[in-house]
């Protein structure tokens, strides 16, 4: 139904979040949960916390052990067990509070042994989930913290320099794995982004080519049919004023449309074909040279139009072949210009240069007997001479001249 909207396209990873992290659910999918509401935990979220959770209580076990060893205070003992329960607790909360967490560890490593477990899982949350100055600060302090610990509590079965070192050696292992593990998803985070900017601009550059594609369409359009159709509008309009003209003035106005409508018909299928080949090659175009110039004053002679032709170039074939199809195009758009806005009227085409000095093209009209009225849609064909004489290296000027006529001088490059 035209009323029902299509369902969104799943996004890349996002089906199986259950497999990621929240965090980076998070960060692929900002838009999966409510506002103001944190990311569920996934399955792997569960199952990682459970891990870690376990881990806590095993290492707080295995310490719990020694307790008996260093012949502590009962006191003493129980409140470093309890600690180290409240500590493994405190595991759950490591993905909602990773700096608060591994700084509230700090206090409670001085007091409690057990906690030793739960104090290596936060610091491992904290490399994961925040910046290295963060995990270089708490770790800095708690390392600078512990000889004073096994001082006061010391291992009664490794001498004090090998606690030291063992403690150094475990809490780099945790803060390495855990940057490891960030920086893992960093990378996955930069090639999501990597891969959408590069879809981005792959759709930008097929909407670029799309739009190239129609104004290389609408240009061959315009430079190619509006000089047929004019010569239709003019026999058309012919026939529509002068109903009762001789039967041999109307066949031969017949014959002329007949025979324009196949020549704009003929043009079209090959500006089609050339377009859908994609074949940018300007020998192929559809596009005749400076030599077809005659043939044009020609065809708008047989058409009615008082055209004088003045080519003072002797080798119309030396001209480059951009270069005399611009000159072309030029010269047939005055003529369209002409025959549209100042019927009537005797068009002065002259084309004057030589190697070296470029070629020069001038279309100039007297202004109309009458008046004319406004054609819709004028200009544009100008526009696009203009751009098309930048592009060939040339200059293009069109306006109004002192008597009421209007001309069109371009000078293109001939090197």
């Amino acid at each position: 139904m035209s009323g029902e909207t299509p369902d969104p396209e799943p996004q890349p990873f996002v089906a199986q979040r259950w497999l990621l992290p929240s965090a980076v659910v998070k960060e692929l999918d900002p838009d999966g949960e409510r506002p103001g509401r944190r990311h569920r935990r996934t399955a792997r979220d569960w199952l990682v916390d459970f891990s870690c959770f376990l881990t806590a209580v095993c290492f707080g076990l295995l310490t719990a052990d020694g307790l008996e060893q260093e012949h502590l205070p009962e006191a003493v003992a129980a409140l470093d067990q309890v600690l180290g329960a409240l500590a493994c607790a405190a595991v759950w909360l490591r993905r909602r509070w990773p700096l608060g967490l591994a700084v509230a560890m700090i206090p409670v490593g001085l007091l409690s042994i057990t906690a030793s477990g739960a104090i290596l899982v936060a610091v491992f949350t904290l490399a994961v989930h925040r910046p290295f100055r963060y995990v270089a600060w708490v770790s800095g302090i708690a390392l600078a913290l512990s000889p004073l610990f096994y001082w006061l509590r010391p291992d009664p079965d490794i001498p004090y320099v090998w606690t030291l070192i063992i403690g150094v050696v475990l809490n780099g292992a945790v803060v390495g794995w855990g940057m490891f593990v960030r920086s893992k998803r960093q990378l996955m985070l930069s090639l999501r982004d990597r891969a959408q900017r590069a879809e981005t601009e792959a759709q930008l550059r097929a909407e670029q080519a799309q739009r190239l594609a129609r104004e290389a369409i609408a240009r061959e359009m315009h430079d190619v049919l509006a000089h047929r159709l004019t010569l239709l509008s003019v026999h058309a309009g012919a026939l529509e004023f002068r109903p009762g003209a001789p039967e041999e003035e109307i066949a031969r106005a017949a014959g002329v449309i007949r025979e324009s409508a196949h020549e704009a018909l003929q043009d079209l299928r090959e500006i089609i074909g050339v377009l859908r080949a994609g074949d940018r090659d300007d020998n192929s175009r559809p596009q005749p040279t400076l030599g077809a110039l005659e043939s044009l004053v020609a065809e708008s002679r047989e058409a009615g139009m008082k055209v004088a032709l003045e080519n003072r170039v002797t080798d119309p074939a030396a001209v480059p072949a951009s270069v005399g199809r611009t000159a072309y195009r030029i010269a047939q758009e005055g003529l369209t210009n002409a025959r549209k806005h100042a019927p009537g009227t005797e068009v002065t085409v002259l084309v004057t240069g030589a190697p070296g000095d470029g070629l020069d093209v001038l279309v100039r009209n007297p202004a109309p007997e009458r008046e004319v009225p406004h054609v819709p849609g004028s200009g544009q064909g100008l526009i696009g001479l203009t751009e098309r004489a930048t592009l060939t290296g040339g200059r293009l000027a069109h306006g109004p001249t002192a008597g009421g006529g209007f001309e069109v001088r371009a000078w293109l490059p001939w090197g």
